[in-house]
């Protein structure tokens, strides 16, 4: 049982998932087999034995993903940056970020037609940092959306170009409506990096 899915694209940093075995084993090992038969693009570093209840899914308690991109054409970030070589106002966007704190209902971020009880979700953090020719919006949640990051990232990207206010940030994401939102960025940018768990 994975700790959760992300979009066709999106990498994983960090990835957690749980299984049930009643063999004792020995864990570099069984790693090091795993290793051995996925694909080159999937590794397993370690194997943590918890408690019988434990959920790899339900009990994580945070998620953060980092989006980035690259405003100077590179050959070698085509599958691991989006390419975006209009000019942002980076300070702008921060301000924008800001507003997602005040504000649990993000249904104007959320792929419609998806199967959810509930679309309030827990900012703990969400940010712009530029280097160099690098931009990275980092966030941290409790949970997301279906297509949440991507859509917030277009969103805040309208507002760098000021095709959008701040105010007019603030006012989709009272509207709950997707239509309202900005486009969904390429998936190949983002990047899930962490998951917190209280028991590890």
């Amino acid at each position: 049982m994975g700790a959760g899915r992300t979009d066709t694209g999106v990498h994983a940093k960090e990835m957690f998932a749980h299984f049930d075995f009643e063999t004792i084993f020995e864990i570099a090992s069984l790693v090091h087999k795993l290793n051995s038969y996925l694909p080159k693009d999937i590794v397993v570093y370690d194997i943590i034995p918890v408690q019988p209840e434990a959920h790899a899914r339900f009990d994580a308690t945070k998620r953060t993903y980092e989006y980035h991109i690259n405003t100077y054409k590179d050959a070698f970030l085509v599958d691991v940056s989006w390419y975006f070589h209009q000019k942002l106002d980076i300070n702008l966007m921060n301000e924008a970020a800001k507003l997602l704190f005040d504000h649990i209902d993000f249904q104007c971020f959320s792929k419609v037609n998806t199967d959810v009880n509930t679309f309030d979700c827990t900012i703990f953090e969400a940010h712009w940092q530029q280097h160099n020719n690098k931009l990275v919006f980092t966030i941290s949640a409790n949970r997301f959306l279906r297509n949440m990051v991507r859509a917030i990232v277009g969103t805040l990207i309208n507002v760098g170009l000021q095709k959008i206010s701040l105010d007019d940030f603030n006012d989709i994401i009272i509207s709950k409506n997707r239509d309202n939102a900005g486009f969904s960025v390429p998936a190949h940018g983002l990047y899930l990096t962490k998951i917190d768990y209280d028991y590890l």
